[in-house]
């Protein structure tokens, strides 16, 4: 497969172990949830944002992903020092989000959190995605059945997005 990833598996400088990425290639279930097991976890929640097929009840065909790549890994690294000040057992944070064209039913983000306990991951992979879509520099442009297209930037989107 030729995929071109745009800077990525960086790794965080407080926890090595962490994961944050921009990339044009497929996200894959099984990598991230590996990124985010340990042998001290008793839990690994990640949560998944795909392409739907509407958006408020109109027809949507696909999306396309912008990002500033920088700044989105930035913001992403401050998630995790964010999560692992509210809930310190954490020992795994990986985000990915993909950039370009997507078609409906593919994964457009996967946010993971390994920890010894269930509810703490639970609330912490929330926390992840609610912070990603408010603050990250990422756009999608909605592709609408009529050839019609507009852009929006994902955290102007309410929780329904």
């Amino acid at each position: 497969m030729n995929t071109l990833t745009i800077s990525l598996n960086t790794l965080s400088e407080n926890h090595p172990k962490d994961s944050f990425a921009i990339t044009f290639a497929p996200l894959s279930v099984a990598e991230i949830y590996t990124l985010a097991d340990d042998a001290a976890n008793g839990a690994v929640v990640m949560m998944s944002g795909t392409v739907r097929n509407q958006t408020d009840g109109q027809p949507v065909v696909a999306l396309e992903y912008q990002a500033y790549e920088p700044m989105a890994v930035r913001v992403f690294r401050q998630i995790a020092t964010e999560i692992r000040r509210q809930w310190p057992e954490v020992n795994r944070v990986v985000i990915h989000h993909r950039v370009g064209r997507l078609e409906i039913g593919e994964i457009s983000v996967l946010v993971a959190v390994g920890c010894p306990h269930r509810s703490e991951a639970f609330a912490a992979c929330q926390y992840g995605m609610d912070t990603l879509k408010h603050n990250a520099p990422i756009w999608k442009k909605e592709f609408s059945t009529d050839g019609s297209s507009s852009w929006v930037s994902i955290g102007a989107c309410e929780a329904n997005c």
